[in-house]
């Protein structure tokens, strides 16, 4: 004989727990994927907007060296 024929059947309080346990472990799992979604997600959009933020920092970089282009031409000139 094994030994698990000589356990004794789980009572059915323990099953109860044991069910709450497994159900509360799943919440969180499924709490985690959320949350692992909501990063992907967020990801995604940061790598889909990028070409569009240098392109932005390029044309305002360009405008300040065009500002400070034309303020030193006004210095300079009469």
């Amino acid at each position: 004989m094994s030994a698990a024929e000589f356990e004794e059947p789980l009572n059915v309080e323990q099953q109860l727990a044991q069910i709450a346990r497994a159900r509360e472990e799943t919440r969180k799992f499924i709490a985690e994927q959320h949350k692992l979604m909501a990063e992907a997600g967020k990801l995604d959009r940061d790598r889909l907007l990028a070409p569009f933020q240098i392109v932005v920092g390029s044309m305002a970089a360009g405008a300040a060296l065009f500002g400070a282009g034309a303020a030193f031409v006004k210095l300079l000139g009469p």
